[in-house]
């Protein structure tokens, strides 16, 4: 039934003469199963995205192994005369494509999509077999080489089938649509760049070529058609659009390029949004868009939540764009590689400023988080590259991560941290370079911007030392472009139901990390010797090499259904259109000290706590922070906060108490 779906659709663009390109899903009909399976006879039908770390086969264990993926289509004789490509949004993470059982390619990193072309491969007029062979396991010529966050494996994102004419924009460069726009200079005045076009031909020479720029309400504000020579050489056509509407968080106003070729009626075209604006940042200044400085409230996002896996899909993720514009974030990180291209289109719709990592990170201090090999080096190279020319269209891409918390020990890493800023730079003067560091010395001084991942206070000394480092770095390092990111992990499970407990081993209550956040967001809100503030993390993500199978610094668990008490304290400090009040530390119900004292999160003013129906006198903390008198306690307490219209409450019962028994540890295996 699947493979007959596509046979349909292969049929009816069979029937009506194709002029131009046509894009079929090729999502469905898949069979899947383990490499160590050796045969496909018991293979499992699929329909992707999908993972085997999803899949029930996995039964409950963290699978690093190789799949197979075989579909069967049926390709009419009638497309014959024209062209035929494959592309994958995203494969988890080496991928080896055979059609027909010859080698149509390999693609080497997941976060970025590829395409191949197998129009020779192909036996028209029959069926034809693909073949998708897919491994997450670690490898040393392949970034990431260390990470946390798990790589699920499988063909986790969306594929379709090309069908275009012997002449056609590109589907081979980079993984791009073949069309990037570059632009060089804009002001109020006029923006100015370069339409770059990739075309590829199997016979002719040269061809008419066709580029124009809508404004985004429909107008054409930029045409130009000329007849081109085809010597396999990027094609670049000059604009200027007058008086351009510029993009900005406040504004997003998005233009759409369309490149087509045909003499007359066009036989392929290609249509790309952007938007005209220009980024600069300055140790005073900060990051400022088009000359305005940008307050940049950002989060770190991970690639997963409970349900899917890393499966992610558009109603995955339009569910944590709502949670990032609740919370009142103005940029978010997309951590150790892209998330899909949906995910971007959003945040060019929405305004929202973006950060893409390069997948060169250190996890653990066991890991080797850099070999240096040609092999390792070039593959770096190669994801950078796809990263930028990929998602250079998207105006809400404000930087390029090139790396986060490496450290420069035995073979150094600085050199090879040099190449990747000159390879971003050439590839995209518009835009800066960033890194987010934990660690002294020079490769902190590579990128143009720089973040520095703060935990003074959680692993040793206090979090008032904050200070003491803020002073030192506007002492010393005042002129680099800085900004702050920090977090601690807070599992909701986890309580310290008495005042004098005892530290356990992998325990993480969620008030050790409330109080954290309370007093770095009061030590370092607004401070302007930074550019940014970036929350590690949203979200809490799936991470099998730790305990409990999660990274839990999110402000939200994995599943999207407890926002933590650090959310709300960054939702009434950021959230300027919806007020919040919110009383923390509401999961910890079961309290054995008879003196207790209360916190308050508002942002509608100073609120009214009533404990037992008594008024509790609060005096404001930091803001949106207040905290009351302790009062004594005893057995069930009603507590309930005012602030204008809003009310918040709580139930609580002081007593003496019992702890729970500890949880087990998610296993991690290698192949099946």
């Amino acid at each position: 039934m699947k493979r007959g779906i596509l046979f349909l659709l292969a049929c009816a663009a069979a029937v009506v003469p194709v002029q131009a390109r046509e894009v079929f899903p090729l999502n469905e009909g898949w069979r899947f199963f383990f490499k160590s399976e050796n045969t496909s006879d018991g293979a499992r039908h699929v329909t992707l995205p999908h993972s085997w770390n999803t899949d029930p086969l996995a039964e409950g264990e963290f699978l690093e192994t190789t799949g197979n993926y075989l579909n069967e289509i049926y390709i009419p004789a009638e497309w014959a005369c024209k062209r035929l490509f494959v592309r994958f949004r995203g494969v988890q993470t080496v991928g080896d494509l055979f059609v027909n059982g010859r080698h149509a390619g390999q693609h080497r990193g997941g976060g970025t999509a590829f395409a191949f072309e197998i129009t020779d491969m192909i036996r028209f007029g029959a069926d034809n077999t693909l073949l998708m062979v897919v491994s997450n396991a670690g490898r040393s010529d392949v970034l990431p080489a260390s990470t946390d966050m798990n790589l699920y494996g499988g063909i986790y994102r969306e594929a379709e089938l090309i069908l275009t004419e012997r002449t056609a924009v590109s589907p081979l460069y980079w993984g791009t649509e073949g069309v990037l726009v570059r632009t060089d200079e804009v002001d109020s005045l006029k923006a100015e760049g370069r339409i770059e076009v990739h075309v590829t031909a199997k016979e002719e020479s040269a061809a008419m070529l066709a580029v124009s720029i809508a404004a985004p309400d429909g107008r054409t504000v930029f045409a130009k058609r000329q007849r081109v020579r085809l010597d396999g050489k990027p094609l670049v056509v000059p604009f200027v659009v007058e008086r351009p509407e510029r993009w900005s968080p406040g504004r997003p106003a998005l233009y759409t390029v369309t490149a087509s070729v045909g003499e007359g009626a066009a036989t392929d075209a290609v249509s790309v949004r952007t938007g005209f604006r220009s980024i600069a940042a300055t140790p005073q200044g900060g990051l400022a868009i088009d000359g305005v400085r940008c307050p940049v409230r950002g989060v770190v996002l991970y690639h997963d939540n409970a349900l899917s896996g890393g499966t992610l899909q558009p109603a995955d993720y339009d569910v944590d764009l709502a949670r990032i514009r609740d919370l009142g974030a103005t940029a978010v990180r997309s951590a150790a590689m892209p998330h899909d291209r949906y995910f971007y289109d959003r945040c060019d719709e929405l305004g929202l400023l973006v950060w893409i990592d390069l997948p060169l990170q250190r996890a653990f201090l066991g890991d080797v988080a850099y070999y240096a090999t040609p092999q390792f080096e070039q593959n770096g190279l190669d994801q950078l590259q796809e990263i930028v020319l990929q998602h250079i269209n998207h105006p809400s891409v404000a930087m390029w991560g090139l790396f986060a918390h490496l450290w420069s020990r035995g073979d150094s890493v600085v050199p090879y941290l040099r190449r990747l800023n000159e390879r971003a730079h050439a590839l995209d003067p518009s835009r800066p370079t960033v890194a987010c560091s934990n660690q002294d010395g020079d490769l902190n001084f590579v990128t143009d911007l720089i973040v520095w991942h703060q935990n003074v206070g959680w692993t040793k000394g206090t979090t008032d030392d904050v200070l003491l480092w803020r002073d030192g770095l506007n002492k010393n390092w005042g002129h680099l472009r800085s900004a702050v990111c920090y977090g601690g992990s807070g599992c909701i499970g986890h309580k310290s139901y008495t005042a004098q407990a005892t530290p356990r081993a992998n325990w993480m209550p969620e008030e050790r990390q409330t109080r954290f956040h309370e007093e770095y967001a009061r030590h370092l809100r607004g401070d302007s010797l930074f550019w940014g503030m970036w929350i590690a993390n949203l979200f809490d993500y799936g991470s099998a090499r730790r305990p409990y199978g999660i990274d839990a610094e999110g402000l939200v668990t994995l599943d999207r259904r407890v926002c933590k008490d650090a959310y709300y304290l960054y939702r009434a400090l950021w959230n300027a259109e919806r007020p919040t009040l919110y009383i923390a530390e509401r999961r910890l119900a079961l309290r054995d000290a008879e003196r207790q004292a209360f916190r308050v999160y508002s942002s509608a003013g100073a609120p009214l706590l009533l404990v037992g129906g008594d008024t509790v006198a609060m005096t404001e903390y930091a803001p949106c922070q207040y905290r009351s008198d302790t009062v004594a306690l005893r057995g069930p307490v009603s507590v309930v906060a005012a602030a204008g219209a809003l009310r918040d409450s709580i139930s609580i019962r002081v007593g003496n108490v019992l702890r729970p028994k500890r949880k087990p540890v998610l296993r991690r295996t290698g192949d099946r």
